[in-house]
């Protein structure tokens, strides 16, 4: 994992298309702003988490359905 130290209005350029702004530091928490193109989902981590494991669960009922309806 790659750490970088920024302080508020600076950034971190993620390719050339993406933008991470430190926008506001209030003791343990940090406002971060992100600019990407609308082409990329983004998401806070815990979020993103929850959305892959209804998908993964979502996919596992799909195969099983798939599967009985083979063996009928």
């Amino acid at each position: 994992m790659l750490v970088l130290t920024r302080k508020v209005n600076e950034s971190i350029q993620i390719g050339e298309d993406i933008e991470v702004k430190v926008l506001a530091v209030d003791g343990d928490q940090i406002k971060i702003g992100i600019g990407a193109p609308k082409s990329i989902d983004i998401y806070r981590k815990e979020l993103y988490l929850d959305i892959k494991e209804e998908n993964n669960q979502a996919a596992n009922i799909s195969n099983e359905l798939v599967q009985l309806l083979k063996n009928k």
